[in-house]
């Protein structure tokens, strides 16, 4: 059974149509007061910001600092390599086979201790004959002598000729000359046996070993036995600019030895602390830079030979300056003239532009020649919200 249909209507109710006439114009007018009020209020606000430095919550939030009067180290940076004062390789100086290694790798050894011991039998034995020829012919020497003081007494009772003495004198000054010669013999193989004894030649740390007992070693072997290197002290070699020489070189003829930091690679843990010992006496015309050595007690043994260091040397110290933090530089021309200028905090809290002339900068802290004094108070951050005549305000201050 199908249920009648209600026919839809087919237009709003006149009553409703009227009201939707006069409602659509009453949301665009609420709209646009709400618009103007909005805009209003943002104008006011920042016309007070540049007028008092109120912003719409109060004073601009700041950090300052004191200006102070203190000494400012000034520092020359440079790269620089850790080089020993003496690095050696012990070679053998006469051949034969190593029968005993004295040393053990990477321990510290003193000048003279006992490194390797090369076979030295047969050096004993050239000793032992060197010596026999020098006692023979010592005999002989003074066999020819005996003779010469007879030839002497026969030739004033004309017993023998004058030729024959003067054999005898030449035979005497033969021999004179041969035991020299064996005495030289003897001293040569007795100083190859001091040689089959190796010992360091100076004191400092033993690397690598390149050989071992029972290697037949010879003077020409180009690795050697070992290698020394002394360690304390320790040098650094670096490089600084051609125009900061004059300052270093008035310095060093001051009499003050400088002093010279050196640091890791990443530059932020200081290694040790030395003096500058000398100058290069050239300047390298394809860097424009001269080369610096600088000594190291290194008794903890940080500094490694050929380690790559960051390095500061000390020129100079200047005495009761006037110093801010860095961070309160701003540069710009908020009056018009570019340059660099502070924000000084005066009375009131509010902070007027005041151009300052720079000097050296040192660990965060510049040096201000001209424009401030001892005791003012700079803002450090904040800075780029602030304006000539702003009011701050700073934690722990006194609103």
């Amino acid at each position: 059974m199908t249920e009648p249909q209600t026919p839809a209507p087919t237009s709003d109710p006149p009553p409703l149509r009227r009201r939707r006439r006069w409602l659509w114009p009453l949301v665009v007018v609420v709209l646009l007061a709400a618009i103007l009020v909005a805009v209003h209020r943002w104008r006011g606000g920042a016309a007070r910001f540049g007028r008092g430095g109120m912003g719409p919550k109060g004073p601009v939030p700041v950090e300052v600092a004191t200006a102070r009067r203190g000494d400012v180290p000034i520092w020359i940076p440079a790269l620089g390599t850790v080089t020993p004062f003496a690095t050696v390789t012990v070679r053998t100086q006469v051949s034969g086979e190593i029968q005993r290694i004295g040393f053990v790798e990477g321990e510290t050894v003193h000048a003279g201790a006992f490194l390797a011991q090369i076979d030295p039998r047969p050096y004993e034995a050239a000793l032992a004959l060197a010596r026999a020829a020098l006692d023979r012919d010592t005999a002989l020497l003074a066999n020819a002598r005996r003779d010469l003081a007879r030839y002497r007494a026969l030739v004033v009772r004309n017993a023998v000729s004058r030729q024959q003495l003067d054999t005898q004198k030449a035979l005497v000054e033969q021999t004179v000359g041969t035991v020299a010669g064996d005495r030289a013999q003897v001293r040569s193989a007795a100083l190859n046996v001091t040689y089959a004894h190796i010992v360091a030649p100076v004191t400092g740390r033993v690397g690598l070993r390149q050989v071992d007992a029972g290697n037949y070693v010879t003077p020409g072997d180009a690795n050697g036995i070992v290698v020394i290197t002394q360690m304390r002290p320790i040098s650094v070699i670096f490089s600084i600019p051609e125009d900061d020489i004059d300052g270093v070189l008035a310095a060093m003829r001051g009499g003050h030895p400088l002093e010279v930091d050196v640091y890791d690679r990443s530059g932020s843990t200081r290694l040790a602390t030395g003096r500058l010992l000398t100058v290069d006496n050239q300047i390298d015309p394809a860097t424009g830079t001269v080369k610096l050595r600088a000594s190291f007690a290194n008794q903890d043994e940080r500094l490694f030979p050929n380690q790559f260091v960051n390095v500061r040397l000390l020129e100079k110290v200047l005495r009761g300056r006037v110093l801010i933090a860095d961070t309160a530089v701003q540069r710009g021309a908020p009056k018009g003239v570019p340059g660099t200028f502070v924000y000084l905090v005066g009375e009131h809290h509010r902070v007027t532009v005041r151009p300052v002339v720079l000097g050296p900068t040192s660990d965060h802290e510049v040096v201000v020649t001209q424009g401030l004094a001892p005791g003012q108070r700079v803002v450090t951050e904040g800075g780029d919200r602030l304006r000539d005549g702003a009011t701050v305000q700073w934690p722990g201050a006194t609103p």
